[in-house]
């Protein structure tokens, strides 16, 4: 049998260890050592300083208060532009929301709208494109030019973009901001790679200018028969552990209208509307402004979906993709673990129920 070579173990001696010692004593001396990154005092001294800082006021009840980066983050088509348009109305008007505090006075707000088209907003805020809806003057909307486009000395789009975003800041003297939504102001959120630079951006803009900044997020597909968590944010990872608060919007089985807000993450409160008691409210458009009314408090179980429903629209939604793809219903139901029987119930009944809504 042949003999087998091993490696000697590696000893450290203390020649190595003095080493060591030597290298990094040199490095500590070097100019990198010495930069900015890190803020480093004694913790009397920040209690000091933070006495000097004003207590955070709320701007939306305890979901949202004074200098937070806020994310508020829902599915599609929930509301989320809806509520935060009536949020920037509050906050600008300085007269709040029912049933949630507002601490500040009328005072300016930046609503940066990458969604609705103009005409799209006004539909909103009119009586059938008449009698419209008359704002404060010091709430101000930032769209994106269609002719925009970045001069040289710009790295990418969204660098120029960014630089259009501090410089309406600065010219409207606005103090809150609100983005609608942060899918425009990064490159695919979703992925952490991406939503890291996005988080960091909007913090350093907050704390150069002194900003509340309330960004709107989509959830992706998420199962609806169980409470909203922090996970169903796109990217949510690294945007929740980098803002200051953040809630959800959800939909709820008991009416159309009908959505529940929920606390998901706070830093300048205790959790108010959890699990036990989301706040209620029904989209609704007296008169000229389309808004959500308050409509209680109740148990989020409540207004989920029954498992067995949820179960049955997710293997609807796949049963026509793979019907799409060109697989027979044998085909389908072996990918779903269901009969063929059932996924002929399930195309017949989805089909039947667009042509309803066709109508």
């Amino acid at each position: 049998m042949e003999n087998q070579q091993t490696t000697p173990t590696t000893k450290l001696t203390a020649g190595d260890l003095q080493a060591d010692t030597a290298k990094w004593a040199a490095f500590a001396n070097t100019p990198q050592a010495h930069d900015n990154s890190l803020r480093v005092r004694n913790m009397n001294e920040v209690m000091e300083l933070a006495k000097a800082e004003p207590i955070p006021e709320m701007l939306f009840g305890e979901f949202w208060h004074q200098g937070e980066l806020c994310i508020l983050f829902s599915d599609s088509n929930a509301g989320k532009s809806i509520l935060a348009v009536q949020i920037a109305n509050s906050i600008s008007s300085g007269k709040s929301i029912e049933p949630f505090g507002l601490d500040v006075p009328g005072q300016p707000v930046l609503y940066c709208d990458f969604e609705l088209s103009p005409k799209q907003l006004e539909a909103r805020y009119t009586e059938n494109y008449g009698q419209h809806y008359v704002f404060e003057n010091n709430l101000y909307r930032a769209d994106l030019n269609p002719e925009g486009e970045a001069p040289s000395g710009f790295g990418e789009y969204e660098e120029y973009l960014n630089s259009g975003i501090e410089s309406a800041i600065i010219s409207t003297g606005a103090k809150v901001v609100i983005f609608d939504n942060i899918t425009y102001i990064g490159n695919e959120n979703e992925q952490a790679k991406f939503a890291l630079p996005l988080m960091k951006y909007l913090k350093a803009l907050k704390v150069k200018h002194n900003l509340s900044i309330l960004a709107l997020a989509h959830t992706p597909k998420r199962d609806k028969s169980k409470p909203i968590t922090s996970t169903d944010l796109q990217g949510s990872r690294m945007l929740m552990n980098f803002c200051d608060s953040s809630f959800a919007i959800g939909s709820s089985t008991q009416h159309a209208d009908r959505r529940y807000l929920k606390q998901v993450k706070q830093r300048n409160t205790k959790q108010v509307y959890g699990e036990d008691a989301v706040c209620l409210f029904d989209i609704s458009k007296p008169h000229n402004f389309l808004q959500y009314t308050f409509a209680g408090f109740g148990h989020e179980n409540v207004h989920l979906k029954d498992v067995k429903t949820q179960q049955t629209e997710d293997h609807t939604e796949k049963a026509l993709e793979l019907k799409a793809q060109g697989l027979n219903l044998r085909e389908i139901g072996n990918e779903l673990g269901i009969s063929f029987q059932k996924v002929d119930r399930l195309l017949k009944n989805a089909n039947i129920k667009a042509r309803i809504q066709a109508q």
